[in-house]
């Protein structure tokens, strides 16, 4: 069993001197947590934004529960506030989820008061405090605990694989290339997947490897394998990705243009509660399909959103390429804002606004049906 370190707070008291606080009536209060490794660390402020107690505790689940017990010491918990709960305070995330605590991301420290105070973990949790009783700096966190989730474990599996299988081609062919003559001369004219396969049927003299020639057929022989065995996992992956979209957004998948890649990509955006989302507008701005503001003088325009989830921005602009080489509607409302004096590309970032308003009404109506299914089971 861990124990928890107090440390001292700005006041005076320690994490372990709050446990006094029971003996008051309970005051409102908001926590903050710096999340690491093997170690979070934990702030406390009251109604005041005054810091009451700092304390770290390990990252297991006994070292949740005496986080939580030692923030209700000082009073009602209102909020907590969580960095990084995608990654390091993702478990934490999911404890005080289910222990009915109202958690808020914080996304950003506070530059000025680093600037000015400096850095270090206790500051970093009391600032994560302060963001998340201030409700500056901070978003609802997305869920982790539904099909969402899996979506995701699976989908970054598949791209590290697929980025893997790339490696061992490119390597492949830069073999080949410095590869002897006679080696070379047999594999010059085949194509991409007669190549491999036919390098993974080769049987070299695993015995001869001081030779130059056996050397190198022994390597092209196992890229060829370790690519093969690549190719064999994407396509598990892929039927697995496949499944999931399907029985979370069948009607994503029945409009034009939108794949199992790039559905699952918009899920993912959305998270497990898109409802965390207050409007389609936000949608659109966490996918950096949002109009921004580029006007100057007499003109009046606006620009390309430079920021949001830039792998939902890329699979929003593969779906509006698709519609525009085979939607009708999509190619005539293009060529009106071109007639309009407008660019290609201010076209395409308003075609992929509309896509964005679409994926987020179809995502949501599939979250309310899955909901609803839940709770008839």
């Amino acid at each position: 069993m861990h124990s928890v370190l107090a440390k001292p707070s700005k006041n005076g008291r320690t994490g372990r001197d709050g446990m006094d606080q029971r003996e008051n009536p309970p005051r409102r209060i908001v926590g903050g947590v710096d999340t690491h490794k093997d170690l979070h660390v934990a702030a406390v402020v009251d109604e005041q934004d005054r810091v009451m107690g700092t304390a770290c505790f390990a990252t297991t689940r006994q070292g949740y529960r005496q986080m939580l017990a030692w923030m209700q010491s000082f009073g009602d918990v209102q909020r907590i506030g969580i960095e990084s709960s995608g990654s390091y305070g993702a478990g934490l995330l999911r404890f005080m989820q289910r222990a009915g605590i109202d958690v808020l991301e914080v996304t950003a420290p506070d530059r000025t008061d680093r600037r000015r105070r400096g850095k270090n973990d206790d500051l970093d949790a009391q600032n994560a405090a302060h963001a998340a009783r201030a409700g500056k700096r901070t978003v609802t966190p997305r869920t982790r605990d539904g099909m969402v989730e899996s979506l995701r474990v699976l989908s970054v599996c598949r791209k590290t694989a697929v980025a893997a299988r790339r490696v061992a081609l490119q390597i492949i062919q830069n073999t080949i290339v410095c590869a002897p003559d006679g080696l070379r001369d047999q594999l010059r004219s085949l194509t991409r997947m007669q190549l491999v396969r036919t390098l993974a049927a080769w049987r070299p003299d695993l015995t001869a490897y001081r030779d130059v020639e056996a050397a190198y057929k022994i390597s092209l022989k196992s890229l060829a394998r370790r690519y093969l065995e690549l190719h064999d996992e994407i396509a598990d992956l892929d039927a697995m990705i496949g499944a999931i979209v399907d029985e979370l957004a069948p009607d994503l998948i029945a409009r034009n243009s939108i794949g199992h890649t790039s559905a699952a990509q918009l899920l993912l955006t959305a998270g497990d509660n898109p409802e965390r989302l207050r409007s389609e507008a936000s949608f659109a701005a966490l996918c950096g399909v949002s109009p921004v503001p580029a006007s100057s003088g007499k003109t009046i325009r606006h620009r390309l959103n430079r920021g949001g989830d830039r792998a939902a921005n890329s699979a929003l602009h593969i779906i509006a390429i698709g519609r525009l080489r085979t939607d009708p509607t999509t190619q005539a409302y293009v060529a009106k804002r071109i007639a309009e004096g407008h660019s290609k590309l201010d076209a395409l970032r308003s075609l992929k606004r509309y896509i964005a308003r679409e994926v987020f009404h179809i995502i949501s109506r599939g979250h309310k049906r899955i909901n609803q299914t839940r709770i008839a089971a």
